[in-house]
């Protein structure tokens, strides 16, 4: 019996070559370099046809043309060269393809992503299926790399520079008909035609000479070197404003597009080749990959080691407001499930039904969504003043306000309206599971289910457990995470959890810091160069001052004196000043720019004169260091099982440097003995707060290491 083949070729009898693609053993095709030597068999085959029409490429497999290359095999090169040569492996085997004289067909259903679109950049013509699960893009700077198998001189010459550089620089991915409006897909079609249309395509049109399409406006601008000049300088200024020179890939990716549209596509492929081998090899890049690595794994894990989830078929949701509207929206749009929510008041429901419509509404509009997907999806959501229905619900999600009675009782009512196995999930954000449960009939089916607001957009989900927590319950909850598009980690109860906790000493450090006289835009420039996504005084506005002032003190209580936050808290709720909720923060809610500017009278509120004296690496290490403690903490405690969900819990829930590889990872970048130094240096300087975790001290005395 021969092997199993990736590729392989149906010669049909209207002169139309097939080329097939369906990878062995995967749910998905992700390219592999040892494929090389079947696509040159393929190639061979077709080469040798002179009476040919045209090609096609199709994937065997429903809902994936080619997901992208296999990253292991990136991480498998030891140098920058080696990297380089696997680029110009799969340049050579798309210019193949390219350099046909009969039309090639890219025939395309579900993802085709980073290899997967420049294999379908390298056909004359690209058809793509009306699935949901068509997505096109280029998201290999989302690992700290660029396209290396001619994306980048690919693109830009099918739609122009200006259109393709923010695809590029992004790895935004779109669905089909935007590919076709902005002229990457050819043809939208049903998938039930997918490869009648490709055929017809390939029969009737001429093979594609390559050229550099502009529009007229763009000619103007693109077509001149100073046009061109203008382009590449907005577009770096533009990357940089977010990214703050902390991710090599985005100067690279303009480089490499400018060099190929001044020198031309030869020289731009060289270039592309050189680039991606030098970025492969760029700490940034390492840990993208390492990020990417953690969340596939996590993938395929339970969360309770070989016991499968139960059945979900429907699912309540207890309290309407911000929140539940958020887990609503997720259970209907994301995991596909009727979602049955209760309020104690009829507006609570509308307003959590408004939430869903608003967002699918906003879909609709940019054609991200058909309309008859929104009314499918509202159709999964209902509301009710009472329990009824809840009999039938598999899991209840209760988002009410944070009042230990109030939980407790919502307990009692779901054991007594649900059946037995009807698992009850708390997102809790600061009493402890095993309290909630304490009361419970049947406490082996309570959990946390913990989201960060909002909902919709956050990635992460805590998955809280008590001693009593069935691993039953615990499969089926991190089931339904997944399904709900959310990255679970599990953690053990305890106060914070794991994402709050090794959040609040690092706000109280920065609140410490603005006390002691640091403008409060320095010590958040200071962090979002460090990498976080806003700094931390803006996070608290955010948040609510009000929710971090009624946190702090339930910490420092079970917690003790290092998470003591400073006193400042009382002054700012007696002003009023919540944050963004009520328009009255430390940022200004007025004006032209609302949220963007310090509000100055918070200063003379708290009695300060502000004056910058500390170094912006200063203030981060002051207060990342506090924050790479407690999750030191966390892990020797077991509130994490595992250094890799402390990585991915913070940067999901958190927004820790993703280029950094998390708290764990980064830690290792640095030295373990390194960061016991600055925070006994630091103890010395500020007190008893910066006491190394004791698993800290051990590990610098052995030398070790977290991975």
């Amino acid at each position: 019996m021969s092997e199993q083949k990736a590729f392989t070729l149906e010669l049909r009898d209207d002169k139309v070559a097939v080329i097939h693609i369906d990878v062995p053993g995967e749910s998905m095709n992700t390219l592999k370099a040892s494929f090389a030597e079947e696509v040159a068999q393929v190639m061979n085959k077709i080469e040798q046809h002179n009476d040919l029409k045209g090609v096609v490429v199709i994937s065997d497999k429903p809902g994936s043309f080619v997901a992208g290359a296999d990253i292991s095999m990136i991480d498998a090169c030891e140098t920058a060269a080696d990297t380089e040569s696997l680029a110009r492996q799969g340049q050579a085997m798309f210019d193949r393809i390219e350099q046909l004289n009969v039309p090639v067909v890219a025939a395309i259903d579900g993802a085709c992503l980073g290899g997967g679109l420049e294999l379908a950049l390298a056909c004359h013509y690209r058809v793509a299926t009306d699935s949901g699960k068509t997505v096109i893009g280029l998201p290999e700077v989302q690992l700290g790399l660029l396209p290396g198998s001619g994306g980048t001189q690919r693109l830009p010459r099918l739609i122009g520079v200006q259109k393709a550089l923010p695809l590029i620089l992004t790895g935004k991915q779109l669905r089909a008909k935007q590919a076709k409006k902005l002229g990457i897909v050819d043809d939208v079609v049903p998938a039930s035609i997918l490869l009648d249309a490709a055929i017809e395509l390939a029969l009737k049109s001429k093979a594609k000479v390559r050229k550099v399409q502009h529009s007229t406006l763009n000619k103007m601008l693109e077509g001149t070197g100073v046009g061109r000049g203008i382009i590449f300088s907005k577009a770096r200024e533009q990357a940089q404003a977010k990214a703050k020179g902390n991710y090599p890939a985005l100067d690279k990716i303009i480089d490499t597009i400018a060099y190929g549209a001044d020198k031309g596509f030869k020289a731009g492929l060289e270039f592309e080749a050189r680039s991606f081998g030098e970025l492969a090899m760029t700490p940034e890049s390492k840990q993208l990959r390492n990020i990417f690595f953690a969340t596939t794994a996590m993938k395929k894990e339970t969360g309770a080691g070989d016991t499968k989830p139960r059945d979900i078929q429907r699912v309540g949701v207890l309290g309407g407001g911000l929140m539940g509207g958020g887990i609503a929206y997720v259970t209907a749009a994301k995991a596909g499930l009727p979602a049955r929510i209760k309020d104690i008041n009829e507006n609570g429901i509308v307003h959590a039904l408004k939430y869903s419509y608003d967002l699918l509404n906003k879909k609709v509009k940019r054609k991200h969504m058909a309309r008859a997907e929104l009314e499918a999806t509202m159709l999964r959501l209902s509301g009710s003043l009472d329990y009824t229905g809840f009999d039938q619900a598999d899991v209840v999600i209760e988002a009410v306000f944070e009042d230990l009675n109030l939980k407790q009782q919502m307990v009692a009512d779901v054991e007594a309206a649900g059946h037995e196995n009807t698992i009850f999930a708390t997102n809790t954000s600061s009493l402890p599971i095993t309290k909630i449960a304490a009361n419970a009939k049947r406490p082996e089916n309570v959990i946390g289910l913990h989201y960060f607001s909002p909902v919709d957009k956050m990635p992460l989900a805590e998955i809280i457990t008590h001693e009593g927590t069935s691993d039953e319950t615990i499969a089926t909850t991190v089931a339904l995470a997944k399904k709900q598009g959310k990255t679970p980690i599990v953690v053990k109860d305890g106060a914070g959890f794991y994402v709050n906790r090794i959040l609040a000493p690092y706000m109280n450090e920065a609140a410490r810091l603005v006390l002691e006289g640091e403008p409060i835009e320095v010590v958040d420039q200071a962090l979002v160069k460090f990498g976080f996504p806003v700094g931390p005084m803006k996070l608290m506005d955010e948040v609510g001052i009000d929710v971090a002032a009624k946190v702090a003190p339930i910490m420092a209580d079970e917690l003790g004196e290092r998470f003591r936050a400073p006193d400042a808290f009382g002054k700012l709720l007696d002003d009023e000043r919540k944050g963004k909720k009520n328009q009255k923060g430390f940022y200004a809610y007025s004006g032209k720019k609302p949220g963007k500017s310090v509000d100055e009278s918070v200063y003379s509120l708290l009695g300060i004169s502000p004056s910058s004296k500390l170094s912006g690496e200063e203030i981060a290490q002051r207060t990342a260091l506090l924050m790479l403690n407690e999750a030191a903490y966390c892990l020797a405690e077991g509130i994490i099982r595992s250094p890799r969900d402390g990585d991915i819990g913070a940067i999901f829930g958190i927004g820790f440097p993703p280029f950094r590889g998390g708290p764990f990872r980064y830690m290792d970048a640095v030295g373990v003995t390194e960061i016991v130094k600055r925070l006994q240096g630091y103890q010395q300087q500020h007190g008893e707060r910066y006491t190394p975790a004791p698993l800290l001290l051990k590990m610098a005395e052995n030398n070790e290491s977290f991975y």
